[in-house]
């Protein structure tokens, strides 16, 4: 898709207010609303402007982590993660690890527990740096659903269960929202 000037000043002001009214844009760049509104429209379904309802985890007193892995299976690793409610996002990425995973929780203890138990335990992840997000330039939202529905599985289909861990246990992990065996105060 091809934008213009105009597109990209729409972009900027969304960028800077997502609130921003379609008559304050129209009077900044010179068009009328009914114009910026079928401009805004294509952009949307383009895919060129979104808007993203979420948490910033940073701002809300939660730990970010940025884990960079080395997998031979990648795919399988996003997958076992994308209905994880701790998992943020994950970039299958070029260099010496093929994938970043982002995950947010209360508890740097249970981010250790879910590198520990299903990254490093993994047979296809040969190399792994596990670091947590002290600041942020920009502002991160990440889509988080608060309300789990209740499983008897994991949704990282682990078999095991949290109440059997000696991570839970010791309460160095906060367990899993969605199997009901949770003990922390964010989900």
């Amino acid at each position: 898709m091809k934008i213009d000037d105009k597109d990209r000043m729409i972009i900027s002001l969304f960028a800077r207010d997502p609130d921003v009214s379609q008559d304050e844009i129209a009077t900044k760049i010179g068009l009328s609303q009914p114009s910026v509104a079928v401009r805004i429209r294509k952009l949307i379904k383009s895919g060129a402007l979104e808007t993203q309802v979420g948490i910033n985890p940073l701002k809300v007193g939660l730990y970010l982590a940025k884990v960079d892995v080395s997998s031979t299976k990648p795919g399988e690793i996003l997958s076992m993660f994308k209905n994880c409610p701790y998992f943020a996002n994950g970039f299958t990425v070029s260099g010496k690890h093929n994938l970043c995973l982002l995950f947010f929780s209360e508890s740097v203890a249970t981010l250790e527990a879910i590198v520990n138990g299903h990254l490093r335990a993994n047979k296809s992840v040969t190399d792994l740096d596990f670091n947590i997000v002290i600041t942020s330039e920009r502002s991160l939202i990440f889509p988080t659903v608060l309300t789990q529905d209740q499983s008897d599985i994991p949704p990282c289909g682990t078999l095991s269960q949290c109440r059997n861990c000696q991570s839970f246990k010791d309460k160095k992990c906060m367990g899993c929202p969605v199997t009901g065996q949770y003990q922390g105060w964010f989900y």
